[in-house]
């Protein structure tokens, strides 16, 4: 990778713990300076505005996002333990310093957020909708989960849930909190054994 590459990715991984661990709204191109070690031009050389950088951000992770789907397909059939490593990738960021999803903390600030980046956030929850809805309807046609009404709507539960959990077992700083109502809701999906 060339240095402006890894200048770039260098200020997109801390812009990305930042908003993950304090909130968008609650950094500026100075805590990114000072952690990168470049001045605050320089950040604006590469992003020239911080709705460009949270553009920038929640594209690159929704792209890893979508990479983790692809590799949870690949690598199970099984509709119940796609949802098993779902949630395990919440349970993830909060091993990791605390963080929130990107998805969910940019969710809390979507008022305040240029509508190129509520858009981007929206897209985010569409991919996870509809991957979610997908091993739903997977999972009910094989008999292996149970739900009333549409994989959709589902989906939604599930996203809006596990996002709720993470936030309020972070509020305690207790990932087992996280776990124990996530392994609630995967359990309260599967189908009883015939």
């Amino acid at each position: 990778m060339s240095e402006r590459g890894d200048t770039a990715t260098r200020i997109l991984d801390i812009a990305q713990e930042l908003a993950q661990t304090r909130g968008y709204n609650a950094f500026s191109y100075a805590d990114i300076s000072e952690h990168v070690g470049i001045r605050t031009a320089s950040i604006h050389y590469y992003f020239p505005s911080k709705s460009d950088l949270g553009r920038a951000l929640i594209r690159r992770y929704q792209r890893t996002a979508d990479q983790a789907l692809a590799q949870i397909d690949r690598t199970t059939e099984d509709p119940r333990e796609k949802l098993r490593r779902y949630s395990e990738i919440f349970s993830g960021m909060m091993l990791h310093g605390e963080r929130m999803c990107l998805g969910g903390i940019l969710a809390a600030d979507i008022l305040t957020l240029p509508t190129e980046i509520r858009d981007e956030v929206r897209a985010f929850f569409g991919l996870n909708e509809r991957w979610l809805s997908g091993v739903l309807d997977e999972g009910r046609e094989a008999g292996l989960l149970q739900f009333t009404g549409s994989p959709e709507v589902e989906a939604r539960l599930l996203v809006a849930s596990l996002e709720g959990a993470l936030l309020v077992a972070r509020s305690y700083g207790d990932v087992e909190r996280y776990r124990e109502l996530a392994d609630k809701l995967l359990a309260d999906r599967e189908a009883p054994m015939t």
